[in-house]
C-alpha cells in the first residue's frame, strides 16, 4: 500500500507505524542494519535533524523503498524537460 508523505513529520510517523506493525523495536529494527537504536528514535521523534543515510538505512531494515513521482503532470513535463 502506498502513502504520500508529504512533511517530515508525516514520515517519522509513518516509518514507527511500519515498524511496529512488523513487531520489531527500535533496537531490532537498528540491529538488522548496524545502526544504533538512538538513531532509529530520532528518526521517528526528530526527522529533521536525522541524516539522510540513516533514512535509507531504516528504510532497509523495514524493507521499504523510496519511490520519487510527480504531484502533477506538469511537474513530470517539466523534470522531462530540464524546466526547473
Amino acid at each position: 500500500m502506498e502513502y504520500p508523505i508529504l512533511t517530515t513529520r508525516q514520515l517519522a510517523q509513518s516509518l514507527k507505524g511500519w515498524r511496529k506493525s512488523l513487531d520489531l523495536t527500535q533496537s531490532e529494527a537498528a540491529g538488522r542494519v548496524g545502526m544504533q537504536p538512538k538513531t532509529i528514535s530520532a528518526l521517528e521523534s526528530d526527522p529533521d535533524k536525522s541524516a539522510l543515510g540513516s533514512l535509507f538505512k531504516l528504510l532497509s531494515a523495514l524493507d521499504l523503498e523510496l519511490v520519487i513521482r510527480p504531484k502533477s503532470k506538469g511537474a513530470a513535463g517539466k523534470a522531462a524537460t530540464g524546466e526547473w
